[in-house]
């Protein structure tokens, strides 16, 4: 239980009605989960209002309610807390109810369009191998140092993200690495929250659907690092036009990474292979196992998160040269007739094209690249035909299929895709709708040595089709038709 004045403590209080001098069991802002002396947050949502299930809510035992508009109803029971922004009041309260545990670890954010999960992931990875305890908060998965809950979103609601992490200060966790969502800032989810570091990556066309321009995607990304205390530092990469944009205004101490400009940690591809990427980072050599320019970039930030918070340089060397793919990211496996297959999340433009271009920078160009990729429905349609041009450019045969059309039309966002082929490419291209087929189809195509890459999903293990979940795993889907092919 804790008191309401007490979790109202930096909430931006425009009117009370009732006494905050009462006893809070829980605080939510879904209606469903309300009982007895439950805080009740009522936030205005894209498709959603909260203020409509106030009366819900107090029936259903809510003690009290925070609102930006006070209901015409106005119970005397009740305490009715009137605030600017809901979104705000709810991640200031939720971190007050959960005893500020943002404070008592050291907390790591990672934004930017790519590279978030696998910087976040083997950040988790490179502190536990250290000794450490860790926590993580990513796309794929949350870890509570050993204990392992599904994600749900890039960036959880802000209750959760401080339930997660009072449950980390209980563990003894050391260290959090999560990721930061344009989303997630944009709705004030990380507010309320000590970071001790943030990190970026890299910005290019993603979530246009939702931001609306690329000057206000690229502001959102910024008002993080704006928001970043003195203590904490920002590492930002240099070779990315708004990497020193993100530095501007921040309080945070100022660092940079990258692989073609000068910066604090400079790295150089020594040697870009199948089996792995040899690196020079500082004058310091080191052999990975992960693959492309893309993966250097993340890596040489991990290096410089684990310089800044303190670890020693050779042993963060050693540690970075253990490191393996995450889930979905480049993941690749072969069949016993030499077919190769990657499997990647690559999304977005720049995402599908560094994946291609390091395929093509490592082959030997006597076997075929087969891509099968689709574009998401409900989402950025103008990345849909940029995504169609890279793919056939970048490949020898091309299927455009499905991703997770959601309620769109999937073979409408075929069509959008298949707009950005040029004339001189077409023939390349195919489209099968049907996801399964498609990953099939690619199977039939490949002979000896060709590469097949399947992009979009990664590490995704259901397929969305109107507003139903299905399983669908691309990993275990192109395992099986090996199977099939070796038999």
């Amino acid at each position: 239980m804790r008191i309401l004045k007490d979790i109202l403590y930096k909430v931006a209080v425009k009117a009370v009605k009732g006494s905050t001098d009462i006893k809070i069991k829980q605080v939510e802002f879904d209606s469903r989960k309300v009982e007895s002396n439950t805080l009740f947050v009522a936030q205005k949502g894209l498709s959603f209002d909260g203020h409509s299930f106030i009366s819900k809510a107090i029936a259903d035992g809510a003690v009290a309610v925070i609102c930006e508009e006070l209901p015409k109803d106005i119970q005397d029971n009740i305490t009715y807390i009137k605030v600017k922004d809901s979104n705000e009041a709810l991640a200031i309260i939720a971190s007050n109810f959960y005893e500020n545990p943002s404070e008592k670890l050291k907390l790591v954010g990672v934004t930017g369009t790519n590279g978030k999960t696998t910087i976040a992931t083997l950040l988790y990875t490179l502190f536990k191998n250290a000794g450490h305890r860790a926590g993580l908060l990513s796309t794929i998965k949350v870890m509570v140092d050993n204990l392992e809950f599904p994600a749900t979103h890039t960036t959880p609601d802000s209750l959760s993200i401080n339930k997660y992490l009072h449950e980390m200060v209980m563990q003894k966790v050391e260290y959090c690495f999560m990721e930061v969502s344009s989303h997630g800032i944009h709705q004030k989810r990380t507010s309320g929250l000590d970071f001790d570091g943030g990190i970026f990556t890299n910005l290019t066309q993603d979530h246009l659907d939702y931001h609306k321009s690329f000057a206000e995607y690229r502001d959102v990304k910024k008002l993080f690092f704006d928001n970043l205390p003195k203590t904490a530092f920002a590492l930002v990469n240099a070779d990315d036009k708004n990497g020193l944009v993100m530095l501007q205004n921040t309080k945070a101490s100022k660092n940079t990474y990258a692989l073609k400009t000068i910066a604090d940690y400079k790295a150089k591809v020594v040697e870009n292979q199948f089996d792995g990427l040899h690196l020079d980072i500082n004058g310091q050599e080191v052999y990975t196992k992960l693959i492309g320019d893309f993966n250097a970039y993340n890596l040489l930030a991990i290096y410089g998160v684990a310089n800044l918070l303190g670890m020693d340089k050779l042993e963060n060397l050693r540690l970075i040269s253990s490191l393996e793919n995450v889930s979905g990211r480049f993941q690749s496996i072969r069949s016993e007739g030499e077919i190769t297959a990657i499997v990647d999340y690559a999304h977005t433009p720049d995402a599908l094209k560094n994946v291609l271009e390091t395929i093509n920078t490592i082959r030997t160009h006597n076997e075929q690249v087969i891509t099968v990729v689709g574009c998401g429905g409900d989402r950025d349609k103008g990345k849909r035909p940029k995504m169609g041009n890279i793919a056939s450019v970048l490949s020898n045969q091309v299927i455009f299929t499905s991703d997770n059309p959601r309620t769109e039309d999937p073979e409408e966002i075929i069509k959008d895709i298949e707009a950005g082929v040029s004339p001189e490419n077409y023939k390349k291209t195919i489209s099968i709708t049907d996801r399964k087929q498609a990953i099939k189809t690619a199977c039939k195509m490949a002979n000896k040595k060709d590469i097949i890459l399947i992009a979009g999903k990664g590490h995704e293990t259901y397929q969305i089709i109107g507003t139903k979940k299905t399983d669908f795993d691309d990993l275990k889907t192109i395992n099986n038709f090996f199977k099939q092919l070796d038999k």
